[in-house]
């Protein structure tokens, strides 16, 4: 399967009309982040396991759904971002979740994916907002 993208190649893919599942991809820079976020569908990335701050924030601004499911952890910088993501995540690989990345996550409006402890820490997050 295709393991990374050239920027030319990610604005085309990101003209797509329908979901894009790109699972296989092993990395993604900045450029080819930024491109796909233009992207109108549904988004996959699952094979992803790490990206920086910069990507995350472009992938962010990406208005269908999202899945990143190959990351098992944030910044608190790309929690922040992606909590302005205005379409469903998933975010099912994530490992863990600070008290910092949980709270910047409960401020995503959509359907968000958690698993396990990452879960159990945003509803704590909740939990605590709540009684402020």
């Amino acid at each position: 399967g295709l393991e990374s993208l050239n920027d030319t190649t990610a604005q085309a893919l990101a003209m797509h009309k329908g979901g894009l599942s790109l699972g296989g991809l092993k990395s993604l820079n900045d450029n080819a982040a930024q491109a796909l976020a233009k992207h109108k569908e549904y988004l996959s990335l699952d094979g992803l396991k790490s990206l920086n701050d910069t990507a995350l924030q472009a992938l962010a601004k990406h208005k269908g759904g999202l899945s990143l499911e190959g990351l098992t952890r944030l910044s608190n910088a790309a929690a922040e971002a992606l909590s302005k993501h205005k379409g469903s995540l998933n975010l099912r690989g994530l490992i863990s979740l600070t008290d910092a990345e949980a709270e910047a996550l409960t401020k995503h409006a959509r359907r968000l994916e958690l698993y396990g402890e990452a879960a159990k820490a945003l509803v704590l997050a909740r939990k605590r907002l709540a009684k402020k």
